[in-house]
């Protein structure tokens, strides 16, 4: 069965793995439409992921077209599920705060769907109690956050922080979408 999920790409280094799980959701038949932050956009072009998702990457809020069309209502009303990975903990501190000031944020406060959360951020960061206090209350809202794992960071630090693998992602995906099939 296809799915229409919309997968937010914060600013984070771990923004390239995020092009192989896209990859990997199409390959599994679903449409995705990529949003991503302007940070996101330092790390890899919006061109990557219009090419391998065949579709339009929502850059920014304020899009001209023809159509009244606010695409982060329309987008967040038809897709089946949200997904943001990487997260930083700036995204993360601005959704818990319900601070709405572009594209994504909009987009995952309007959202009907469920919403999975994969952070990723030097360890220092990560293991900051206002950060993991932000995480508590996502997942008291009902937000599924898939922890990151420990590794080597950007920084050449062993720390808990580093994007989870891409296959974890896209199983807690398809197990999250398979929920919608019951």
């Amino acid at each position: 069965m296809s799915y229409h999920i919309v997968f937010g790409v914060t600013g984070s280094i771990a923004a390239y793995k995020a092009v192989e799980v896209v990859s990997s959701l199409i390959k599994l038949g679903n449409r995705v439409t990529v949003i991503m932050t302007s940070s996101a956009q330092r790390f890899v072009n919006p061109v990557t992921f219009r090419s391998i998702s065949r579709n339009q990457v929502i850059t920014d809020l304020f899009i001209d077209n023809e159509d009244f069309n606010p695409r982060h209502i329309s987008l967040s009303e038809n897709a089946d599920l949200m997904v943001v990975a990487p997260a930083t903990a700036n995204f993360i501190g601005k959704v818990v705060s319900g601070i709405a000031d572009d594209a994504l944020t909009c987009t995952v406060m309007a959202s009907r769907s469920p919403v999975i959360i994969a952070p990723a951020m030097n360890d220092s960061m990560y293991g900051n109690p206002i950060v993991q206090g932000n995480i508590k209350k996502l997942i008291d809202l009902g937000y599924r956050i898939i922890e990151p794992d420990e590794g080597r960071l950007c920084t050449g630090r062993i720390g808990k922080g580093r994007l989870a693998p891409v296959e974890k992602i896209v199983d807690v995906i398809k197990e999250e979408l398979n929920k919608r099939n019951k």
